[in-house]
């Protein structure tokens, strides 16, 4: 089956559809959970859940969901997966309390596990070597784009229609995308991975990444020394220990050896996790201060973030053309390099153009890397396991973003007696939330130079 036959913009199309769909839900709902709340007699806390229920499925799930694409078919797991996506958000818009949403915001993560791995498989297996580049660039600005439109968005729904507009939007996007699927056609793939799946595997592996996540979410608040955060990471060490000694003796582990031990697949990995574990704690330091340090306004502080979204989304075919003229190395050591340099650089105080063009490097180099990695990772798969790759890439994107944060707020005051007293609401321009909690982030970020050094030169 030639290319032309299989219908690579159809299916890059539904690649970055699906993609969005995802990045834009999560955004949107940020927005939305303040009117959830009032609308429904939630507390805070039952709406922290609605994202967490979500994350956690989401997280625990990915690998399992990938791996289950390679058995049955990628475009059937995309197809399930965004019409699931979309009932479980029309059953959210239409629920009468705070439990039955919490509880399909969960079912919701379960089908964005689904397809999340089948839109980065998709592209593997329709486009040739010197076109992934282009394709994976494209999805990556796609995806900048979705989560910069998804405040916007759910303020202008959320103003005229109320919180249950969010998730209604979800239903037509879901169907179109679900239509888009179904023209994709894609060859034959060799079935080299065995179609019996080992639950007891898949379960250790969805209970470790539950406890290893909902431990580092719950950091803000329980802080790297309480009791709850060293049990939730003990249980996190001690599951993952029972499922690698299990994995070793299993007939079909669930990450099967061909991918564990692939050298470009492995550090692409650790190379997402520590840079996104960077990106998002440097912007949570970053929005903290600006909001509860500098006294600015969600709007403003949005503004000032402004450089970092228009760089990773104009910055994503520079970064393909610099991997294509440079090769994978070179060109992730020199992103990685601007983000450990762009979070020291915030973490001094600066004007906001300063501000600004600091956060502009941060998102080229977030971008840079994003690109080379992905394209690593879906490019270096090895036949027959495109989807328990990108069901690990995008579990390394869960994970990083809960390390980078705990990272960040473990060194932060978060308490409100800790941020401000009644006459103070200003915190000082020293606070450590830029010089304690911004270099830990770097460092964190840094790590990533070492899986760097190891992708292919070419």
């Amino acid at each position: 089956m030639t290319l032309t036959a299989v219908r690579p913009r159809a299916a890059l199309l539904a690649s970055v559809a699906g993609a969005m769909i995802v990045a834009l839900d999560g955004t949107v709902l940020l927005v939305a959970q303040p009117d959830l709340r009032g609308d429904l007699g939630a507390t805070v806390t039952e709406v922290q859940w609605t994202s967490t229920a979500y994350l956690l499925a989401v997280a625990a799930l990915l690998v399992i969901a990938g791996r289950l694409g390679d058995h049955y078919g990628h475009r059937r797991l995309l197809c399930v997966g965004v019409l699931g996506f979309g009932a479980a958000s029309a059953g959210i818009a239409f629920a009468q309390g705070i439990g039955p949403v919490i509880a399909l915001r969960a079912a919701q993560g379960v089908f964005g596990a689904l397809l999340q791995p089948a839109t980065l498989a998709l592209l593997r297996l329709v486009h040739p070597a010197d076109r992934l580049g282009r394709a994976v660039a494209l999805r990556t600005s796609a995806i900048g784009l979705a989560a910069a439109a998804g405040p916007v968005l759910g303020g202008v729904l959320v103003t005229h229609w109320g919180w249950r507009a969010v998730f209604l939007i979800n239903i037509p996007a879901a169907l179109a995308i679900a239509a888009l699927t179904l023209a994709v056609r894609t060859p034959e793939v060799p079935r080299t991975a065995d179609r019996r799946f080992d639950l007891t595997a898949g379960a250790l592996l969805a209970a470790a990444l539950a406890a290893l996540v909902h431990t580092l979410a719950g950091i803000p608040d329980e802080g790297w020394t309480g009791a709850r955060t060293g049990l939730g990471l003990l249980l996190a060490v001690l599951l993952g220990a029972v499922l690698v000694a299990y994995e070793r003796r299993s007939a079909q582990p669930v990450v099967p050896p061909v991918v564990a031990r692939s050298v470009p697949v492995t550090a692409s990995m650790v190379l997402l996790l520590t840079t996104s574990g960077g990106l998002f704690g440097a912007l949570f330091t970053v929005t903290f201060f600006l909001q509860q340090g500098l006294g600015l306004d969600p709007l403003t502080t949005g503004l000032r973030c402004l450089p970092l979204t228009l760089l990773m989304i104009a910055g994503a075919p520079a970064a393909s053309a610099a991997l294509g003229r440079f090769g994978p190395r070179r060109t992730a050591i020199t992103g990685q390099l601007c983000v450990v340099l762009a979070v020291l650089g915030l973490s001094r105080p600066g004007s906001a153009g300063e501000t600004g063009l600091v956060l502009a490097v941060l998102g080229a180099g977030f971008t840079a890397v994003m690109v080379t990695a992905t394209g690593t990772v879906v490019g270096d798969a090895p036949p027959g396991y495109a989807g328990v790759v990108g069901g690990l890439k995008q579990t390394a994107m869960n994970v990083g973003p809960a390390l980078g944060i705990a990272v960040a707020a473990g060194l932060m005051p978060l308490t409100p007696s800790a941020v401000a007293d009644p006459g103070h609401r200003l915190l000082p321009v020293t606070d450590p939330a830029l010089g304690q909690a911004l270099p830990a982030v770097a460092a964190l970020a840094a790590l990533g130079l070492i899986p760097a050094s190891l992708l292919p030169r070419r």
